[in-house]
């Protein structure tokens, strides 16, 4: 079994979710940088964009993302966006299993479209917003990924028992 495991991929692809099952299967501690963050502020993403603009969530969520990646046999789910930093990608992929969580923009759509904690997505068209932050980022994800997982429409516990046999089957 690998040492850390980090979950990266689009908002909405299931990283905190599968990557909770996948702790808890582990019996390892879960950690989503997004929360870490907002219990260390003591304020929610949005706000912080609103305070500190992107520029100034980024400069935190790397800061995290080096102390989160630090540790030993540790489940992260990574923000989206959290790929888009030099050191970022080279923190994960120096010191865990990398998997990308990929999933169809449609269905990123229809998990995120009612949700108002995601800053970037509040804009007229957040469904083209998704595809321009996927056409970006997928290169990203892919070149940092030990593992890449679609996600599709399958339930968290089907990618979480995926997951651990994929383990199995690559002596991981």
């Amino acid at each position: 079994m690998p040492g850390n495991i980090f979950f990266v991929g689009p908002m909405g692809a299931g990283k905190t979710t599968i990557g909770k099952q996948l702790a808890r299967s582990l019996g390892r501690p879960f950690y989503d940088s997004d929360k870490e963050i907002e219990a260390r502020t003591g304020a929610d993403i949005p706000l912080i964009f609103e305070l500190e603009g992107e520029t100034g969530f980024r400069s935190r969520e790397k800061a995290m993302i080096d102390e989160l990646t630090r540790q030993s046999n540790i489940v992260l789910a990574t923000g989206g966006g959290a790929i888009l930093d030099p050191d970022n990608r080279k923190h994960l992929v120096g010191r865990g299993f990398v998997i990308y969580l990929s999933a169809p923009v449609e269905q990123l759509f229809q998990r995120t479209a009612r949700d108002t904690r995601r800053p970037l997505l509040q804009t007229e068209n957040p469904r083209q917003k998704l595809e321009e932050i996927l056409a970006a980022r997928d290169p990203l994800y892919r070149e940092v990924a030990d593992l890449v997982l679609i996600t599709d429409n399958k339930p968290a516990h089907t990618v979480t028992h995926s997951l651990l046999q994929q383990f199995k089957d690559l002596d991981l």
